[in-house]
């Protein structure tokens, strides 16, 4: 009998396998945590540059093309050239082929949108037309602008009648051409087709131009039309005089471009030509820098020189598009900083979660690690298996945030988003094995009670705050003192500020958390009942390292706070502008802000539906005030404003602008008969503007306007009114005036519709403007930039309160093994299962109230020390300061920010104790006590 072949032993279970089936929840909770927090890693930089490209096209695309384009135009041929030179230097080839070149060396990354690009000729000085058909609405004459633009057929719609063309080969001798005009041109000057106009030359004689087609623009606000715009359309030009201004038209004919030579017979001063509508569709924000480059060579450069290689010696280059990219970086440079400030919030709170996550995973596996480090294993080989084991649920969640990302967020670099996905990706695979590495550098048998209430704070841990507190005062005081707006680029310990003021605010906490706790405790003890003195002793024996759980906490509410404040600021500063622009719900003014009202259409706006108030207000502009003593003449004079007391007192005060009482500027007396001679001794009271104010003084001002002659005195001094809003401007009674009209109607109401309003304005048959307060709100967000940047402080804001929910749900998940044991232990001595619930309530109850209430003070102070420093106008309206109503938008505190993410922490506190007593209670003690558990 053959003795039998011994079996080979069983290969041991691959240990990251066996892990993974061991706790498949847990993996892919962890792979989710992953997966969110490095699409927001990915997407942040990505969004940035995102919102900066489209800021930057949307802001070339969306300048006039008179501002966008560039120019290069130089003067006809020198005269000392042969007249055979001088026409061949003008011919359709011959600008073709410059024309080619000039598009060809344009330095990058300026591109040439060769659809909207032209080349020709025109006559640099008008010429006026003698026709006696032409309309002459002051007597003068016409003077029109000979343009030989090119690709008129390919940009423009015939009408009527026929293309212009040449026949024959066209010279300086040519006594007649052919010509086209535009249907706007046609019908302001009256021409047909077949019309013919004389243009005189330097001889004695005169070219005729046929008009052959009137013809439409196809685009009409492209560049090729809008660069000039008088090539569409003909516009009302005031003759210089020192008397009452007279006008005149002006216009452009269309010729073709082979008649350019006709024209270099005129006295019209012909110029060359060659328009670049730039191609804004590839720019992206980091071509800016490069961009202005470009544009400065182009104009005084070695790009100006490249031009003139091909296009002549004498031409030069001019465009404003130097001043849109200035404009540009201005309001980027001011929203960059801002920014900054929410991600630096929200990546801390995330770091800090995540350092949470392995904190637990640890935490939970000590006794397992413990165990094997005991039985000789390596610190290196423990955590080489951890490494392998977070990487291969961490790497493809990091990969897979990182893709949506990409996908979700186009038009943007792909390296600074890869770097963030790769460094959450790294943090969590480190974290494990290092803490598991601190942790057990040395065999554990036993640990100690770790209480928050009896533990003593290392001298390294000192340390530690102190720096915390150094760098957080330093970070706050440098914000308050320069603001956001940081030379050379965005500060990062000033972006940091309210992180690290939310950090060295829960470290005090943590130290100042045993105190009440004990003083509740020896309150408790003389009660009946063990629920209270459990619930807090219990509380009291939160593990020193639950510090980590409060940080993040108060870091993630304070962010969240910031954010929310910011968003309120923006839609505060956006408010108060629309209110400064329209003085109420709706501003109804006649023709040029002057034009009196009828009674009819005031009446029909009042009735219209969803008016609650109106006032009635009658504006003289550019009313003389006598010189100061310095002899000092103020040439623009001040704005006299006529109100009824009563109802415009009423307005200021729901305006919010210059609020006062009605009683100091009722006028005294009877009120004043209409048409009635003025009396100039009357003395009315005035509510007057700082500058009014300071040119009154305490006595009396005679004032003499069309309204009225009458003398006023500042009854009282306000900055806005809701009639004007200019600075300087005085409000009297109406009553006290002797010519009565209303030049302006405010309105107050709610639900105001805008087509009802225009629509009892139109039926009077006046051309009345309608202004409703909503509307100009509306226009305070049209740009990309802006609107990115409030959709990054929202994310901010979501993502804030969803890691403070998360650092909640991570500290009770912690200790929920130790609570499911206690329960279980309790109920054989009697606990019922509602005591069970309270007793896991009040257990989590003052952690939770400390995060909440720290986290509403520590938001508030945040905000107050830092709002100083912040100036929220860029980016909420898309003037900066100084160009618009608003100079300024301070920060504010918002109140829902602060509360519903502080009332989150307590609720989903309440609610996890809640449900582990109910999922307790459900299970039997026996399952819980098992024999030789170390629970």
């Amino acid at each position: 009998m053959s003795a039998r072949t011994p079996r080979a032993a069983a290969p041991c279970a691959p240990w990251v396998r066996t892990r993974l089936r061991t706790a498949p929840g847990a993996a892919c909770a962890f792979a989710l945590l992953v997966l969110v927090t490095a699409f927001l890693a990915a997407a942040f930089p990505r969004s940035v540059d995102a919102y900066g490209t489209k800021g930057l096209r949307h802001d070339l695309g969306t300048a006039t093309p008179a501002h966008s384009v560039l120019e290069l135009k130089g003067p006809q041929p020198g005269l000392e050239l042969p007249p055979a030179a001088r026409e061949a230097a003008v011919r359709e080839g011959t600008m073709a082929a410059a024309h080619a070149q000039v598009l060809k060396r344009l330095p990058a990354p300026l591109r040439a949108d060769t659809a909207e690009s032209a080349y020709g000729m025109r006559t640099s000085t008008p010429i006026a037309a003698g026709e006696p058909w032409f309309p002459r609405p002051f007597g003068l004459d016409p003077t029109l602008t000979y343009v030989t633009q090119s690709g008129l057929s390919s940009h423009a719609t015939l009408r009527s009648g026929g293309w212009p063309a040449t026949h024959g080969t066209v010279s300086m001798s040519t006594r007649e051409v052919e010509a086209a005009v535009t249907e706007e041109t046609a019908k302001a000057l009256r021409i047909e087709a077949g019309a013919t106009i004389a243009v005189p030359t330097r001889g004695d004689d005169t070219l005729t131009v046929r008009i052959t087609g009137i013809v439409a623009p196809k685009n009409p606000d492209g560049s090729y039309w809008s660069a000039e715009p008088l090539l569409r359309t003909p516009s009302l030009v005031a003759k210089p005089t020192k008397d009452t201004p007279r006008y005149y038209w002006i216009a452009a004919l269309l010729l073709p471009p082979d008649a350019a030579p006709a024209l270099l017979s005129t006295a019209g001063q012909p110029e060359l030509y060659w328009r670049i509508a730039p191609d804004v569709s590839r720019l992206t924000a980091l071509d800016v820098p490069e961009l202005r480059t470009s544009v400065a060579s182009l104009e005084g450069g070695p790009g100006l020189l490249a031009m003139r290689d091909v296009a002549g010696a004498t031409v030069s280059m001019a465009t404003d598009l130097d001043e849109i990219l200035t404009g540009y970086e201005g309001m980027r440079t001011a929203i960059q900083p801002v920014v900054t400030v929410a991600a630096v919030g929200i990546g801390a709170v995330a770091v800090v979660v995540l350092l949470m996550t392995g904190g637990l995973l640890a935490g939970r596996r000590h006794a397992e690690l413990a165990l094997l480090r005991a039985r000789g294993g390596s610190l290196r080989g423990i955590g080489g298996r951890l490494l392998a084991e977070t990487a291969v649920t961490a790497v493809p969640a990091g990969a897979l945030g990182l893709l949506l990302a990409v996908l979700t967020v186009g038009e943007a670099r792909l390296w600074p988003a890869a770097v963030g996905a790769g460094a959450v990706v790294a943090l969590v695979c480190a974290a494990l094995p290092l803490r598991t590495a601190l942790r057990h550098r040395t065999p554990q048998t036993h640990i100690g009670r770790d209480d928050l209430a009896t533990a003593r704070p290392s001298r390294r841990r000192t340390v530690a705050e102190l720096t915390l507190l150094v760098l957080a005062v330093g970070a706050v005081l440098a914000l308050r003192r320069r603001g956001t707006d940081a030379e050379g680029g965005t500060d990062l310990l000033v972006s940091a500020a309210p992180v690290l003021v939310g950090l060295i605010a829960a470290v005090v906490l943590v130290r100042l958390y045993p105190l009440p706790l004990r003083l509740a405790l020896r309150s408790v003890s003389r009660l009946r009942g063990a629920v209270g003195f459990l619930s807090l002793a219990r509380a009291g024996r939160t593990s020193a390292a639950g510090t980590l759980p409060l940080l993040a906490l108060l870091v993630a509410l304070t962010t969240a706070a910031f954010g929310g404040s910011v968003l309120a600021g923006v839609a505060d500063a956006r408010d108060d502008a629309a209110v400064l622009a329209t003085g109420a719900d709706a501003r109804v003014t006649g023709e040029a802000d002057s034009v009196p009202l009828s009674a009819g259409l005031v009446r029909a706006v009042e009735k219209a539906g969803g008016v609650r108030g109106s006032a009635r207000v009658q504006v003289e502009f550019g009313v003389a005030l006598p010189a100061p003593d310095n002899g000092t003449q103020d040439t623009k004079g001040a704005t006299l404003i006529g109100v009824d007391p009563a109802t415009y007192a009423a307005l200021a005060r729901s305006t919010g602008l210059g609020p006062f009482s009605a009683d100091r500027l009722r006028a005294k007396g009877a009120a004043v008969r209409e048409g009635t001679p003025p009396d100039e001794d009357r003395v009315v009271p005035a509510l007057v503007s700082p500058s009014v104010a300071e040119r009154l003084g305490d006595r009396p001002l005679g004032l003499r306007a069309l309204a009225g002659d009458f003398r006023v005195k500042a009854a009282a001094t306000v900055t806005r009114t809701p009639a004007v809003d200019g600075s300087s401007f005085i409000v009297v009674d109406a009553a006290a005036f002797t010519h009565r009209q209303t030049t302006a109607l405010l309105l107050t109401g709610d639900g105001l519709d805008a087509k009802e309003l225009r629509a009892a304005a139109r039926h009077s048959g006046e051309k009345a403007a309608v202004q409703l307060r909503s509307e100009k709100r509306a226009t305070y967000v049209d740009t990309p930039m802006q609107s990115g940047a409030e959709r990054i402080y929202l994310a901010a804001i979501i993502a804030g309160a969803g890691y403070a929910l998360l650092a909640v749900l991570l500290s009770l998940l912690q200790t929920a093994p130790e609570r499911t044991t206690l329960l279980a232990r309790l109920r054989t001595m009697g606990l019922t299962s509602r005591q069970g619930g309270r007793l896991l309530g009040f257990e989590a109850l003052p952690q939770a109230l400390l995060a909440a209430g720290g986290g509403l003070l520590v938001g508030w102070a945040t905000i107050a020390l830092l709002a100083p420093g912040i100036d929220l106008v860029r980016l909420a309206l898309s003037s900066g300061p100084g160009t618009s109503l608003l100079d300024t938008a301070p920060l504010r505190t918002d109140p829902w920010s602060l509360v519903l993410p502080a009332l989150g922490v307590i609720v989903l506190t309440g609610v996890v104790a809640g449900v582990q007593a109910w999922w307790a209670g459900r299970r039997g003690s026996i399952t819980e006590l098992r024999a030789g558990d170390s629970r």
